[in-house]
């Protein structure tokens, strides 16, 4: 379970940063922001998911 989520975490962070990209291109600032603060949330939580496949 925890190897499918974590796939499922790096692929959120890998469509998140396209689309990061591609607003910030397109020039609208707030839209890239928010992909951002969404892509520093899923990074935190795979993070919290990997630690704690460590200690189990």
């Amino acid at each position: 379970m925890g190897s499918r989520l974590r796939l499922v975490y790096a692929v959120g962070v890998a469509l998140n940063v396209v689309a990061l990209a591609a607003a910030a291109i397109a020039g609208d600032w707030l839209i890239s922001a928010t992909f951002g603060v969404v892509i520093v949330y899923l990074c935190v939580r795979y993070w919290m998911l990997v630690t704690s496949d460590a200690t189990e």
